[in-house]
């Protein structure tokens, strides 16, 4: 089994910053991407950033400049730094990897049950 677990969500005024982590563990050989996206209540799920196993990363238009992808390989572990937050970024957020459980199989995707971040004054 694997388990991705989510923490560092909660309230916040606007204009303040969290940090999000994301462990995952289990049995695996490897991950690949491991990202973070979000759910607006109302809303369909959308990416918010992704980072390879080699570090490349992507952003949502809508959160460049203001939150930062960042993993560490040998803790299996992704981090978002969120700042300059406002309420349009209110959402539960997903963690997301791609992990290969052994050599002869494909890589799948799994998500960690969610977090919920609420930016309110």
């Amino acid at each position: 089994q694997v388990q991705l677990v989510e923490s560092g969500g909660g309230l916040v005024q606007p204009g303040g910053s969290l940090r999000l982590s994301c462990a995952a563990s289990g049995s695996f050989v490897s991950i690949n991407d491991m990202g973070w996206y979000r759910q607006a209540p109302g809303k369909e799920r959308e990416l918010v950033a992704v980072m390879t196993s080699g570090g490349s990363t992507n952003y949502a238009d809508s959160v460049k400049g203001r939150f930062t992808i960042s993993r560490d390989n040998a803790k299996n572990t992704v981090y978002l730094q969120m700042n300059s937050l406002s309420a349009e970024d209110t959402a539960v957020y997903y963690c997301s990897a791609e992990v290969r459980r052994s050599f002869i199989t494909r890589a799948v995707n799994y998500w960690g049950k969610g977090t919920l971040v609420t930016v309110s004054p």
